[in-house]
């Protein structure tokens, strides 16, 4: 025994054709990005002032420290001393004069040092002064970005 169709298949196919048109829209809105146009500009402002903002840095190092020989006078007494000391000293055949000896120490020595980090710009634009920190110095103008965004106001209630 056979059952007849429930539905005929003319009839099957327009109802399967309606049911892809409306489901159509619902799955092409899920793929799409509706992308809102931004109220943005750019325009210029007039450089006020810049004042460099600096990083204070210590070094450190070590240098050698030598006190100065001590120099002998020019008196007689001296002279003998000198005399003596020459004859007796291993190097009397050069006729050579030996130098005194130096006392060198090791020092620490510190170095302090800025450099400039940023820069606090004063710019004026459209009558309006501002002021931002910026990493670089901008010359006498500025590139700004100007953005309007319309301010809705909260009901109350909601």
């Amino acid at each position: 025994m056979t059952r007849p169709p429930l539905l005929s298949c003319p009839l099957k196919l327009a109802l399967l054709a309606l049911l892809i048109v409306q489901i159509a829209p619902i799955a092409r809105a899920q793929d799409s990005v509706v992308v809102q146009a931004e109220n943005v500009r750019y325009d210029y402002a007039q450089v006020l002032r810049v004042t460099p903002v600096y990083q204070t840095l210590t070094a450190t190092r070590v240098e050698e420290e030598c006190d100065p020989p001590i120099e002998e006078g020019d008196s007689r007494l001296s002279r003998m001393v000198g005399a003596v000391r020459d004859a007796l000293s291993r190097d009397r055949d050069k006729g050579e004069e030996v130098p005194a000896p130096v006392e060198c120490r090791p020092v620490q020595v510190e170095r302090e040092f800025q450099r400039p980090i940023a820069y606090d710009v004063d710019y004026l634009y459209k009558g309006a002064k501002y002021r931002s920190r910026l990493t670089e110095d901008p010359g006498n103008r500025l590139r700004i970005r100007v953005s309007i965004t319309p301010v809705v106001p909260v009901r109350s209630g909601e």
